[in-house]
């Protein structure tokens, strides 16, 4: 083995972008011979073998190692690992803004505005700080990052080329324009302004249309029953919520769209309008964000969100199967442009990069850190292994205003238990006090 590299990150889910890229990382390194576990808190069922509990990191990591951190918000497994010896390259997927979430999921602005508070503490514990799209890179270098780069996404398309599965999408393959987006049910993809459009592109150019909203809304129950609420108001038949579904229906809902419609106002990269790329279904996406460089002059960019406008462009795609031939084209052109970048040799030259550096010892943290990551650990296995002695734990009214005195970095809130809180990291690199490391 040439050394060990690892990757750590809160939830490795199946089937998300985030899960695609660590997976794809951990085959270069394993391929280039280097030692590499996934350490995470939670993982989807079917990928739990692939990973290992982020607490087995205490202990196993050393100076000489390098982690490969996946920024995430309220993750105490991102903060056991700026606790830690080690080497690290921060890996950053973005952070929604809080705002977006205002009135739909007030814990949600508190984990995000928490969350960009917090990854500036990580601006001196990183060699290394990379982005996975240059928009997101800038943001790091704005936040005072000095060492950044962008880690491309390239996306595996082995996902889509499984044998599709038509349970979903039968009932949608019958002659009719379907129109179609994918992503998860949260406010910043804008579905309102899907709806609003695709309300005008039917009722004045198609009435023989649908809506495929193909993502999960798990969380943003409130946010969905806003939109059915737009949706009645409307009176617009035929937009369908189908929630998340298997690689296998994904790809046999690709196959039956005629228009994907991207209204997004805040993404990093976006990993299903490249799908859509490889699955030669035309694109009309919101220019905003890191969406034009993604799309990389494939596709239709649109700068105005007016309904009206945007059901004419759509009319006008899908009206000329001409003008959707020559959009395809320019997908393709895309498509083999991202493709063609070195996604391996790229990764192992940052790779190279950090682990020049000199070895690096455990960084100081808050002088509790270490008694409350013994006491989460007792606690859940508590939660685990007798949930009636968990359950019946008393609370603590006054935990909350008292961590808000003492670190306003914490996030537990006011009645938690002790485990339903993360322990506390630094919410910003001025604010670590003096103390012992671990191990």
């Amino acid at each position: 083995m040439r050394g060990r590299v690892h990757q750590v990150l809160a939830t490795l889910g199946y089937g998300d972008a985030i899960g695609h890229e660590v997976l794809g990382i951990q085959r270069v390194l394993h391929g280039a011979g280097y030692e590499s576990e996934i350490f995470v808190e939670t993982a989807d069922r079917r990928l739990e073998n692939l990973t290992t509990d982020y607490r087995e990191m205490v202990g196993g990591i050393s100076s000489e190692d390098l982690l490969l951190h996946h920024f995430s918000i309220g993750s105490r497994a991102s903060r056991t690992a700026y606790a830690l010896p080690g080497r690290m390259a921060l890996v950053y997927h973005n952070i929604t803004p809080p705002e977006y979430f205002l009135g739909v999921h007030k814990d949600l602005v508190k984990l995000c505005f928490r969350g960009r508070r917090e990854l500036t503490a990580y601006t001196a514990r990183c060699e290394l700080a990379l982005g996975d799209s240059e928009y997101n890179r800038e943001e790091l270098a704005t936040l005072g990052f000095p060492s950044t780069g962008v880690l491309p996404v390239v996306p595996d398309f082995s996902h889509l080329d499984l044998p599709p599965n038509t349970i979903t999408s039968a009932a949608f393959d019958d002659g009719w324009t379907n129109v179609m987006f994918v992503g998860r049910v949260i406010p910043n993809k804008k579905f309102e302004d899907l709806i609003r459009a695709f309300h005008v592109y039917r009722t004045r150019h198609n009435p023989r249309s649908r809506l495929l909203l193909v993502g999960s809304y798990s969380g943003f129950e409130r946010y969905l029953a806003m939109l059915h609420g737009l949706i009645a108001r409307l009176g617009t038949p035929d937009v369908h919520f189908l929630g998340h579904v298997s690689n296998e229906e994904l790809t046999a809902l690709y196959d039956i769209a005629d228009l994907f419609l991207c209204a997004s106002e805040h993404e990093g990269f976006c990993v299903p309008l490249v799908e859509s790329f490889y699955k030669r279904v035309p694109v009309l996406a919101f220019a905003a964000t890191a969406v034009p460089a993604t799309m990389d002059g494939g596709g239709v960019l649109y700068s105005r969100k007016d309904a009206f406008d945007v059901a004419r462009v759509m009319a006008a795609i899908l009206d000329d199967a001409a003008l959707q031939d020559t959009i395809v084209q320019s997908q393709d052109a895309a498509l083999a442009r991202l493709r063609a970048r070195d996604f391996a040799g790229t990764l192992l030259r940052f790779v190279d990069q950090v682990r020049a550096t000199p070895p690096r010892l455990a960084p100081e943290v808050t002088w509790d850190f270490w008694s409350q990551f013994d006491q989460a650990e007792r606690l859940e296995e508590l939660r685990q292994f007798r949930p009636a002695v968990y359950r019946a734990l008393p609370t603590d009214p006054g935990r909350g205003a008292r961590d808000a005195g003492r670190d306003r970095s914490s996030s537990p809130g006011s009645g938690a238990r002790p485990s339903e809180s993360a322990y506390r990291a630094p919410a910003g690199a001025p604010r670590i006090p003096h103390t012992a490391s671990r191990r």
